[in-house]
């Protein structure tokens, strides 16, 4: 397969070719399944709600309150996607909800844009890093090139230590495994500037394709394989 014939051809990297191919025969059964005449969920189609959600829903209003444990129990690593809906939106990767972040990033991009690009239904982002040593792990690289659906939108550094609105929102999600929604601001000044706090978290597959790349294939809740929907990947170049 050529570099050009996928959405990251600016990216030259093999190894992220490979972890695309991960991909493929689970898309083919998307497709079916779609020309089958079956309604597709998912994650993705609940956050693209969430500009008509507000923080006055009782399931909302729960999330902060005495659940503590995850839904589901497996091997599978969360991820949420999360940010103020005025503001940028931010990534964490977890082992799991109860687990502090292994990663967490500030994406260049806003929450407004993000929703637009769940449009297409497939959510592609890539995260590049150009460092020329590879004694670390690939997530604990800092400086990141960020691409999205194959465009480079900009450059982030992965957080060293969380804010107090972060840690506000990996707290409040303790308990939840999988959804969408929108979560109380801690104060209204925040509200007022910034909008609601919009989150979205999926469990997903986590592929090693080697030392220098990897990649999250996030599972379908219904597990109707009807395919990966969002995929996020990281990959080191030298």
């Amino acid at each position: 397969m050529p570099i050009r014939s996928n959405p990251f051809f600016n990216m030259d990297s093999s190894a992220l070719l490979s972890l695309l191919r991960h991909t493929g025969t689970s898309m083919d059964s998307k497709s079916s399944k779609k020309s089958s005449g079956s309604i597709g969920g998912g994650v993705l189609k609940m956050f693209k709600l969430i500009p008509m959600l507000s923080s006055g829903c009782k399931m909302v209003n729960l999330l902060s309150r005495g659940h503590r444990r995850p839904l589901l129990k497996d091997y599978a690593t969360t991820g949420t996607i999360f940010g103020f809906r005025k503001g940028r939106v931010f990534l964490a990767i977890q082992e799991d909800p109860h687990c502090m972040p292994m990663f967490i990033i500030e994406l260049p991009m806003l929450t407004s844009a993000l929703q637009k690009e769940m449009a297409s239904e497939t959510v592609r982002i890539a995260l590049e890093s150009e460092t020329k040593t590879s004694r670390k792990k690939v997530l604990e690289e800092y400086v990141w090139g960020i691409y999205c659906n194959g465009r480079k939108i900009g450059y982030s550094i992965r957080r060293k230590n969380m804010s107090e609105e972060e840690m506000y929102v990996i707290d409040a999600l303790r308990g939840v495994s999988m959804g969408a929604g929108v979560l109380p601001c801690k104060n209204q000044y925040d509200q007022e500037t910034e909008g609601e706090m919009t989150y979205m978290r999926a469990r997903f597959d986590r592929v090693i394709g080697s030392k220098d790349s990897e990649a999250l294939y996030m599972i379908n809740p219904e597990g109707s394989g009807q395919g990966t929907e969002l995929s996020i990947y990281f990959l080191r170049s030298h």
